[in-house]
């Protein structure tokens, strides 16, 4: 009885931050499907657009932007991993003076395997440029590179505003460094060009905020700097230490997976298909002349000397946090539809949400109220240790509930620190999400392990996170092929396939490692789900088990494997159905047809087709099942 009051109180203070503060929310979209095209000519074009925000006078909480790159309707989609920044020019109007403030840097992913109707959509926090997000604003988009007009993309820039009290007085802004710095060149060394900045603080400001976009490139000798080297960066204020870090990102992980090239190798900073997160430092300062300095871990380069390391620095000067007690829900990530998320989804279990400290005093206690629609909500108080504008991560006990095919998820926070929120227009979120799929109890999993095996692991939990099944490195041997009948109660369970080498079962570039699978068969033998070989990291299946399920036949499952994909003459493609269909298979270089196959009534089959008249370069497989594009790999062909 106690519980149940406690649990009534809560849900009391939860609608009364629902019901309470409730942010106005807008939106600005200033590209909107805007076809992007390289102009090899110059290795760069600009994408201007024009976007009405509010007026100077009004609260402003937050500006995320978001970003859409899709296939776009009249060109293939394009290919290479360039360098693209969104800058604001100008507040004003035209005649408004030019600024040339980079609000984000996105990388564009390896597009060649996306058909039409393809988009991802990345976003990244803005707020810092508040202060100019105002009236009338000149937003340009900048794409890099030397494709033909040929290939391009659907690009569209969307700026979400959030209505309400600033967490912070901006005072004023100090740009630092905004180009790109030779690295390793010993007749152009970067210290002599990235040097330190001097500033006297705005009257009032307390906290100065260094926002930092930072990305290297070129490919020179010994190291492959920048693009693949990591190296070290310092950042000191007044000679004090205040953030040191690797410059370095693993890109196995990417939620934008897969792609046409080289996207699983690490790279110096960044990835491929990958809005990049800017690095934020807090330092509280006082009044007074202060100098900031960036420094670089030395190098000197031997051969091929081209490496950038192209930064976008700004120092933004704040008052002091203007509430003591201030927490915000950023993001639902588990469960989710988001394509951010990708990777973390569908979940049968453990929610996952991200909150941030807005306010002076350190987060040290908070309850969180939260499920889904129409199930009975739950509690789980966080204890620790949250300063100001720091993030923390919490993963929330218990199994999700859910309904077959779309839910709602929400999250409330309430205490924290056992007081009232200064503003609750943040603390409640919602997520929508798709639950995940049935399966029998019993099925069959199957596993080809590549000539790497030791990197890979397979297993099996419950939601209880007990492993009932597992392939260990230690049990596996190369180009093996395991099959095991798994048997479960009804219930919810999540499956994982990890590779501590960060290039999957498969990969194109690295056909010495063979070509693996996962696939899962029903027990009468018809396929009911097949992991993504090309994964990098790895890739998670969550699923209920349901006794005497049957899965509907009548809907079409495919894998497929084409293997090898780097070669001089011959590849092969297997396909893997539960049902006899049609397929078509179309081979093409640069969007024109070299080889067309047609096929009836293929189920389970192996192609092999002769690609010596093709020319070098980058080919693409696509097959169709009765006439449905169901796979799309790419193969790189060498001379």
């Amino acid at each position: 009885m106690k519980l149940r009051l406690v649990l009534f109180l809560l849900l009391a203070a939860a609608s009364l931050v629902t019901g309470a503060q409730k942010p106005a929310v807008s939106h600005v979209i200033t590209h909107n499907r805007t076809t992007v095209i390289c102009d090899p000519s110059r290795g760069e074009k600009a994408y201007p657009a024009w976007g009405v925000f509010p007026k100077e006078n009004a609260p402003v909480r937050k500006i995320t932007m978001h970003l859409t790159l899709g296939s776009p309707d009249n060109l293939l989609t394009a290919h290479w991993d360039y360098l693209d920044h969104i800058t604001l020019r100008r507040k004003g109007g035209a005649k408004g003076t030019e600024l040339n403030y980079e609000l984000g840097r996105m990388l564009t992913p390896y597009g060649s395997i996306y058909n039409k109707g393809w988009s991802w959509k990345w976003q990244v926090d803005v707020t810092d440029f508040s202060p100019w997000l105002r009236d009338s604003v000149e937003i340009v988009y900048t794409h890099s590179g030397y494709e033909g007009n040929t290939v391009g993309w659907a690009l569209t820039v969307d700026f979400e505003i959030v209505s309400g009290p600033p967490v912070v007085t901006p005072l004023g802004m100090v740009p630092l460094w905004n180009k790109g710095y030779k690295y390793g060149d010993p007749k152009a060394k970067i210290e002599d060009s990235l040097l330190p900045v001097s500033y006297t603080s705005a009257a009032g400001s307390a906290i100065n905020r260094i926002r930092i976009q930072h990305t290297g490139h070129g490919m020179d000798r010994p190291r492959g700097c920048s693009e693949f080297c990591s190296r070290w960066r310092d950042l000191k204020l007044d000679g004090n230490m205040i953030d040191h870090r690797n410059m370095w990102k693993d890109c196995g992980g990417n939620p934008l997976y897969p792609q046409g090239g080289t996207w699983i190798y690490d790279r110096a900073y960044w990835c491929p298909g990958d809005l990049q997160e800017p690095d934020v430092i807090d330092v509280f300062t006082k009044p007074g002349r202060h100098e900031v300095a960036l420094q670089m871990e030395p190098y000197t380069a031997t051969g091929n000397i081209q490496a950038v390391e192209n930064i976008s620095a700004y120092l933004f000067q704040y008052s002091a946090p203007r509430q003591k007690t201030d927490v915000a829900v950023e993001a639902i990530m588990v469960p989710s539809d988001e394509q951010r998320f990708f990777r973390l989804n569908p979940a049968s279990f453990n929610p996952r949400v991200s909150i941030r400290n807005l306010g002076a005093d350190p987060l040290r206690s908070l309850t969180i109220l939260y499920g889904t629609e129409g199930f009975e909500k739950k509690t789980f108080r966080w204890k620790g240790y949250l300063s100001f504008n720091k993030t923390e991560e919490i993963v929330l006990p218990g199994e999700i509930g859910e309904k077959d095919g779309a839910n709602t998820f929400s999250v409330i926070l309430v205490n924290p620190n056992g007081k009232k929120d200064a503003w609750s227009g943040d603390n409640s979120l919602e997520a929508t999400f798709t639950a995940p799929v049935k399966l029998p109890s019993e099925f069959v999993l199957q596993l080809l392990t590549n000539n790497k095996p030791k990197d890979n692991r397979v297993f099996l939990v419950n939601n209880k996170q007990d492993t009932l099944f597992q392939k260990t490195p230690r049990q596996l041997e190369p180009g093996t092929v395991y099959t095991d009948t798994i048997r479960l109660t009804g219930g919810k369970y999540s499956l994982y396939l990890t590779d501590t080498a960060g290039d999957g079962l498969e990969f194109w570039a690295e056909p010495r490692n063979g070509d693996g699978y996962l696939r899962l068969f029903d027990m009468k033998g018809n396929l009911i789900h097949a992991f993504e070989s090309d994964c990098g990291n790895g890739e998670m299946l969550s699923f209920k088990a349901v006794p005497g399920f049957v899965p509907d036949t009548t809907k079409a499952k495919h894998a497929f494997s084409l293997y090898p994909r780097s070669v001089t003459d011959l590849t092969q493609l297997s396909v893997v159905s539960n049902k006899l269909s049609n397929m078509t298979v179309v081979i093409t270089v640069d969007g024109v047809v070299w080889q067309k196959h047609e096929y009836k009534g293929i189920k389970n089959t192996l192609f092999s087709y002769d690609l010596t008249h093709m020319p070098a370069g980058r080919i693409v497989v696509e097959a169709f099942m009765d006439g449905v594009s169901c796979f799309k790999g790419r193969i790189n062909k060498r001379k």
